[in-house]
Formats: structure tokens, C-alpha cells, sequence
């Protein structure tokens, strides 16, 4: 079968309409709907179509010709080309706005449910903020160097950069830097990634490394660390353990506080942690507000990792459980409640997308619930919340479409009220939404 030869378009002026659950903007050529990257609703711009599918078009901005209101100039001059923030020409105000109605508009649409009311949203800094983040190592031969950092928009190329003003201070100036480091060991070619870490009192590299390493190139390392004040850790091929190389120490955890509830956390550096440290204890006090903790609740923390939520509920409830799929991950939240003398707390590992009735803690019953699920959300457990006689639920998300999936279950199957919703802004510059919810029955 013959493929349907495309149309060839010529550059030409849109106007955007509106914008699209990941912040594209949206036009219509020929009554095709037209995405338009770099773009703004209320904008006129000139535009060169880049994919074209039977049902869509995909075009990028080459020139803003009628700017709108809320258009700003982006904080880095490698916004467009790097993938790791797509909004950075919208004004703050109007990022959250964007937020808010998307969640709004899912929890409608899919959820067919809308709040009774709706939470100012949980904003902090727009510019270093992120304390945790992947980078990509690269030699790109066309080029003559080693790139380090995110992806293109849209492509598994690593984006050319030398700076990155949405990563903490510690780091956001590195990148030519590491590049630089990287390109000096004799194993440059067998480095892919850099793992980036912060907490209060140190920043943490991990190099993730194919083949093992020279003693001159672990010197480098050292090197390196000294002289940055990061801490250097090596992660070799599994099954081999990732370790630290320097400072040479026996203390191989990082630490942040959260001094309204009197608690330090400790995490190693390649185990899950909120990105956004200003972000993180306003998002840990709306929770406890909301679930409106007395000195008598039993409370249940799914998805409790290395218990961010599970410690500073147990400041105010009678006691707590939290669960988690993986034994690392409740070894070390038990470590936390020993460490800031909590003591009413339990941790289970369970595999709560597999739920297994004969789990103890599933034969108990609890009047709260926190959960704090990945981006597939929480439909696998949800289920079995008919038998914990459960009255209040926060329900803290990472992709709206999946709660409004599970509000639908919530609402419609079970009974609660969505009574509050609201967005966390843990990803400035970016469309990804994080959201709570409070349920009640």
C-alpha cells in the first residue's frame, strides 16, 4: 500500500487558541488541528510545520508576531532546543493558571467529579530549584565534544548546554565543567549518565559507569569533588552496589530537614526524594491540614517511601502505618523513625499494584489515609478501601489524568465527596502537574 503523500505546507502566520495539556499551543489549518510549540494562546505566529499525522500537525514558532500579554523572555538561552523546561516563555501567574484549569479539566473529564473547592495552589522559586535530576553524557562525534545534560524537545539527542538556571546553585553552572571532566578519563566513552543529589549540607554526583575505572581517572573524580565540595559516588554495572568515592567516609547518606515538625531525613543519593526542597514542607503542612490529624487517628501512608509524609503525621496522630514496594526503601524509612525517636510508627514492604488481602496491615482499619502513588496512580489498591472504614483521604498525585481516573472509583464507587483539590507547583517551567485531593465521606 502506497503512503498518502503529504501536503507540503509553506511557512505561514496562526493564531493560537488555547493551549494543549502539555503547554503546546493549539491552531487549526484546514480544520486540522495544528500544535505549535513556543507558542501562546491569543498570539499570532509565524510557524514551519515539522510532523504531519493524519489527524494532527506539529509545528514549531519561528517568529512571534503579536505577542500576548503574558509572554515573557525565558531565563535560559538554551530554552526551545533543551527539553527539560517547555514553559519558560509563560509568565509564572499564568503557568499556575495553566495548571489549575488542566487539573480541573481532567478531574471533569475523566473523573467526572469537580471539587466543592479548589486550593490556592503551592508555589515557591522558579530558578533553582530542582535538587534532583538526571543528566545525559554524550561524545557527539559531528560535534568534537562530549555533551552533558538533557534531551532536545522531542528527541533522544542530548541538547548542547553550558548552564541550566532550574538546577540548584551547587550545580546549575557545572556543565561545561563536567563536560570537561568527563572528556579527561581514559573512559569517557563508557560514562552515560550523572545522577545529580541534594540535600541541606551536600550536593552528590553519582557517574553511572559501563566498564570499570583506572586509578587515574578515579584521582580525577576525587579531583573534581574537592574542589566543587560535592560528594562523588560511582555506580557500576549492576549487580555490583553503587559506593562513594569521596569524601572517603563511612557516611554514604545525604540529609534534609524539615524543622516545622522537628525531623531530619536521611536518603542515599539514588533513592526517590521530591524534587523541589522549598516546594516539599509546604506540600508535607497542606497534607496535615487537611487530614485534620487528632491525637487518636490511625492513619495508613501508601506509597510511604522513605516516610516524607509517614514521620511528620506521626507528630500528631495516635499511630501510623506506612507501606511501600520496596524493602530498601522501608529499611530506610525505618531508619528515619529510629533516628528522630518516633516511635508510633510501622513500615511494611508490600507490592501495591499486586495488592495481597492476607497482608496484615490490610486487615486493620484506618479512619485516615495519605497516598502518594507514581504517575500510574493507585486503581490497583483503591479497591480494597471499602474495608479499612475510612473517612478521610489525601490523595497527593503526580499526573491528573490518573486521579481523576481514581476519583471516579473514589467518588462514584465508594462514596466520598471531592471536598478540596489544588495544584503543587514542583515543576516550574515545565506542564507537569502535581496535585492533592481531599476525599471524605
Amino acid at each position: 500500500m502506497k503512503r498518502a503523500k503529504q501536503k507540503v505546507y509553506p511557512e505561514m502566520i496562526l493564531d493560537i487558541n488555547k493551549l494543549s495539556h502539555d503547554g503546546r499551543g493549539i491552531a487549526s489549518i484546514d480544520g486540522k488541528t495544528t500544535f505549535v510549540h513556543g507558542s501562546l494562546p491569543g498570539e499570532k505566529v509565524l510557524c514551519k510545520i515539522t510532523y504531519q499525522h493524519r489527524r494532527y500537525n506539529e509545528a514549531k514558532a519561528i517568529e512571534v508576531i503579536t505577542p500576548a500579554a503574558n509572554r515573557v523572555t525565558p531565563a535560559c538561552e538554551h530554552f526551545g532546543i533543551c527539553g527539560g523546561c517547555s514553559m519558560q516563555h509563560a509568565s509564572m501567574d499564568s503557568q499556575l493558571a495553566f495548571k489549575q484549569e488542566v487539573l480541573l479539566e481532567q478531574l471533569l473529564h475523566f473523573g467526572k467529579v469537580a471539587p466543592i473547592e479548589v486550593l490556592p495552589p503551592l508555589s515557591g522559586k522558579s530558578l533553582g530549584y530542582r535538587g534532583k535530576a538526571r543528566l545525559g553524557v554524550r561524545y557527539v562525534i559531528k560535534k568534537g565534544k562530549l555533551l552533558v545534560g538533557f534531551r532536545e524537545k522531542h528527541s533522544n539527542l542530548l541538547a548542547d548546554i553550558h548552564q541550566c538556571p532550574v538546577l540548584h546553585s551547587s550545580t546549575a553552572t557545572l556543565i561545561n565543567e563536567l563536560s570537561q571532566l568527563i572528556t579527561s578519563l581514559s573512559q569517557y566513552e563508557h560514562i552515560p549518565q550523572i545522577e545529580i543529589a541534594v540535600g541541606d549540607k551536600t550536593t552528590a554526583l553519582v557517574f553511572r559507569h559501563l566498564t570499570s575505572l583506572p586509578d587515574d581517572d578515579y584521582e580525577k573524580l576525587r579531583q573534581f569533588g574537592k574542589a566543587h565540595n560535592l560528594s562523588i559516588y560511582l555506580q557500576p554495572n549492576p549487580p555490583e552496589l553503587s559506593y562513594k568515592l569521596y569524601p572517603e567516609d563511612s557516611n554514604e547518606q545525604l540529609s534534609y530537614a524539615l524543622p516545622a515538625f522537628n525531623i531530619e531525613m536521611l536518603f542515599h543519593p539514588l533513592m526517590f526524594t521530591q524534587v523541589n526542597s522549598e516546594i516539599n514542607p509546604l506540600m508535607i503542612k497542606q497534607a496535615i491540614q487537611l487530614l485534620d490529624l487528632q491525637s487518636n487517628d490511625e492513619v495508613l501512608d501508601l506509597f510511604c517511601g522513605l516516610g516524607n509524609f509517614t514521620l511528620p503525621i506521626a507528630r500528631y496522630a495516635k499511630h501510623v502505618i506506612g507501606i511501600e514496594g520496596s524493602d530498601a526503601m522501608v529499611n530506610i524509612a525505618k531508619q528515619n523513625a529510629s533516628h528522630n525517636a518516633i516511635h508510633n510508627t510501622e513500615f511494611f514492604a508490600s507490592n501495591l499494584m499486586k495488592p495481597d488481602e492476607n497482608d496484615v496491615w490490610l486487615k486493620q482499619q484506618y479512619n485516615k489515609i495519605l497516598l502518594d502513588p507514581p504517575r500510574t496512580g493507585a486503581k490497583e489498591i483503591i479497591p480494597y478501601f471499602t474495608r479499612l472504614n475510612t473517612k478521610k483521604i489525601v490523595y497527593v498525585s503526580c499526573n491528573p489524568a490518573t486521579l481523576a481516573r481514581d476519583a471516579n472509583e473514589l467518588v462514584h464507587q465508594q462514596g466520598y465527596i471531592l471536598k478540596k483539590t489544588g495544584i503543587i507547583n514542583m515543576f516550574p517551567h515545565t506542564s507537569h502537574i502535581e496535585a492533592m485531593a481531599l476525599f471524605e465521606k
